[in-house]
């Protein structure tokens, strides 16, 4: 998925962010330069309408969108069913049926969903206002928070890490960043969660790895890179197959 600040209402819905030279895909990940056309059969499209398009061919975008949100969406399995069901356009009455409820519910819920999702933008407007005026102020890098990778499978208060913070653990956890080796494998959980965000940066967005070409990226790093392999599926930087034949950046 694609490594962006949030997932706006905007962004979910249209599929894809946009960065200052590209837009990526918050399903997978795959880019598309600004600047460049894309052929498809006879027809030409520049780079914002052809993520629009693959992002529309992704027939699992509301399980994706609900992988992403995670625990802040706060989502029983009931109400990712109802949501599911008023995304596949079906009447409140068919509705009903389905989940064996009656149509005043399923109305009464959809006013509640659309209710949050007000509050929602309303809360949102007020972060945006907020992160600017801090981004526009004079205040240092040791007060900028990092943004958790979107593949992040519990975000909670080991990802409070200021950029001043990662910068000095880098220092002292690699003993070169250019190319990439690692003095020490800490345990510390902040530590660990640096170390493989730096590591997962070596992998490109929207790639496909057999495994041998992970390892050999791996080993160029750490020694132990069966380890570092595991680490960073477990921590959601990197997604695998059932097979374990194909590796991919979630983020």
């Amino acid at each position: 998925m694609a490594n962006i600040e949030y997932l706006s209402g905007k962004t979910a819905k249209d599929g894809f962010t946009e960065l200052e030279d590209r837009f990526v895909c918050i399903y997978c990940g795959q880019e598309f330069e600004k600047g460049e056309i894309f052929k498809v059969q006879d027809r030409f499209f520049d780079a914002q309408k052809m993520a629009r398009i693959h992002a529309e061919n992704h027939d699992d975008r509301l399980e994706r969108i609900f992988e992403m949100g995670g625990k802040n969406l706060s989502l029983t399995d009931n109400q990712k069913k109802l949501i599911s069901l008023f995304a596949d356009g079906m009447s409140d009455s068919d509705i009903a049926k389905e989940l064996g409820i009656t149509p005043s519910t399923v109305r009464h819920q959809r006013f509640m969903f659309r209710e949050r999702a007000k509050g929602a933008r309303a809360f949102l407007a007020l972060w945006e206002l907020a992160e600017n005026g801090k981004n526009n102020s004079r205040s240092k890098s040791e007060d900028n928070l990092i943004t958790p990778h979107e593949g992040a499978k519990m975000v909670d208060e080991r990802y409070v890490i200021t950029e001043q913070e990662e910068k000095n653990i880098l220092e002292n956890v690699f003993i070169s960043l250019e190319p990439l080796k690692l003095k020490v494998f800490s345990k510390k959980e902040k530590k660990k969660i640096v170390i493989l965000r730096k590591v997962a940066q070596q992998f490109e967005a929207g790639k496909q790895y057999t495994e041998p070409e992970v390892n050999d990226i791996l080993q160029d790093i750490w020694h132990d890179y069966a380890t570092m392999r595991r680490y960073l599926i477990e921590y959601g930087y990197l997604d695998r197959s059932k097979d374990c034949k194909s590796y991919w950046k979630k983020s």
